[in-house]
């Protein structure tokens, strides 16, 4: 998608406040689940305009001391929303692309953004959520680092797809944050050596919980590559971004990539501002 693009070193992918925000993602919404699963854009601190009949917003209490302060933006967000968390989704790019890479290897829906820094802005409404991303090394190997709020330690999983499952919490009610907009920042390059940590190999499980996996089928390495379903490990020199998706149950203000750590200094939109 950006492979052959000139590369800025701060690149965004999402903006809630942009023109048109989805115009670089496909979305997915659980038909089944009409009124609980939903994506729709909607000013945080008002939660209007109401996302279109049957569908009903979730409630933002979080059960915590009223007293506690809560700053809400005063901005258009995303919210995205499923009792199902693997059921509703943003995805860049949109699924259905199909995209030359490096070498001999053909993506479907590949970014090709060489940036190691990834950067979400989200709200915490107090229910499992999680995210993921692709990450291809030198070699044309792509594993998926997915991260998620009912993980407990991390594991890696080399069946099919290999995928890094990594614990994300928000932070604490009882150290009482000023608002539930958490900024999100991972280091890419430092996550390939996890992929080959024998420590960290667990034999897959199934728990009957549906959301403590999200399984490898509906991840979206197992399908890019031509040849065996069992994918390489991904190794060595970190290369490219090929997808990022989010799933509910979040609300979602931006999503950008640099080449720079979190300490360089960003553009003023950039910033969370209280309603």
């Amino acid at each position: 998608m950006f492979s052959s693009a000139v590369q800025p070193p701060l690149v965004s992918l999402f903006s809630s406040t942009g023109s048109d925000p989805l115009t670089l993602f496909s979305s997915h919404t659980d038909k089944s689940l009409p009124a609980d699963s939903c994506i729709c854009l909607l000013n945080d601190s008002t939660s209007l305009p109401h996302p279109p009949p049957p569908a009903t917003l979730v409630s933002l209490d979080d059960g915590q001391d009223p007293d506690r302060p809560d700053y809400e933006l005063n901005q258009t967000v995303l919210h995205m929303q499923s009792p199902v968390l693997r059921t509703t989704y943003v995805r860049c790019p949109p699924l259905g692309q199909r995209e030359r890479g490096r070498g001999r290897r053909v993506r479907e829906g590949d970014l090709g953004l060489e940036h190691p820094w990834i950067h979400l802005q989200v709200r915490n409404l107090h229910r499992e959520w999680s995210f993921e991303v692709g990450i291809v090394d030198q070699s044309g190997r792509e594993g998926i680092v997915r991260c998620s709020t009912f993980q407990r330690e991390p594991r890696l999983q080399l069946t099919k797809s290999p995928l890094l499952h990594l614990p994300l919490s928000f932070p604490s009610p009882v150290s009482r944050p000023l608002t539930s907009w958490s900024t999100i920042t991972l280091n890419l390059p430092s996550l390939l050596p996890h992929f080959s940590s024998a420590s960290l190999i667990r034999v897959r499980e199934t728990s009957g919980n549906a959301e403590d996996d999200v399984d490898e089928q509906d991840s979206d390495v197992s399908h890019v590559f031509d040849g065996p379903r069992r994918a390489a490990v991904p190794s060595g020199t970190y290369s490219h971004v090929s997808y990022v998706k989010v799933y509910a149950t979040c609300r979602l203000r931006r999503i950008w990539l640099t080449e720079n750590d979190p300490r360089q200094k960003l553009p003023w939109e950039f910033e969370l501002y209280a309603a």
